[in-house]
């Protein structure tokens, strides 16, 4: 009577594996589409955030003054070249490139915004002047630019260049 092979027993025993795989496939296929459903909301949640980009004055500091020419080098101070580049971070604040609340902020930049380097010098050395800060030669100042440009570009804060927006 206990010979799984003479009663119906013994069938119900060989569909219970076959039962328990199914089962498993089954949560197998749940789980694997469900984190394909939440991987890929939050891929398309953060393809439509402003990439987080820190700005680390001492960092800054140290890059622009590794990448300016010795004479420029000798002209500035650090303490000039800290002046400059909160001149230079003013200045983007007030063409808008320089936001409050930027973390988590849905890209929502409809105008291109161009940066000039003849009205960012002139600003910067108004500024200087008006501070007292002392440049003895202006073309210290569009060098202190291109390096602080350098920076951004090195940390991922700009976008395309002018040229490559009209092709």
């Amino acid at each position: 009577m206990l010979d799984p092979s003479s009663s119906g027993h013994g069938r119900t025993l060989r569909w219970v594996p076959t039962i328990t795989l199914v089962l498993i496939v089954l949560a197998a296929v749940f789980t694997f589409v469900l984190a394909a459903v939440v991987v890929g909301r939050e891929a398309h949640r953060l393809d439509s955030l402003s990439p987080r980009v820190v700005y680390i004055e001492e960092q800054a500091l140290s890059f622009v003054a590794e990448r300016l020419p010795d004479e420029t080098q000798a002209r500035l101070t650090l303490d000039d070249l800290r002046a400059l580049l909160t001149y230079h971070l003013r200045w983007l604040n007030l063409k808008g490139l320089q936001p409050d609340h930027v973390i988590d902020r849905p890209q929502d930049i409809d105008d291109e915004v161009v940066v000039e380097g003849d009205s960012l010098t002139a600003y910067l050395l108004g500024q200087a002047e008006m501070d007292g800060v002392e440049i003895l030669d202006d073309i210290d100042v569009v060098h202190v630019v291109d390096a602080h440009q350098e920076y951004f570009d090195a940390i991922g804060a700009v976008g395309p260049l002018a040229m490559e927006l009209g092709d």
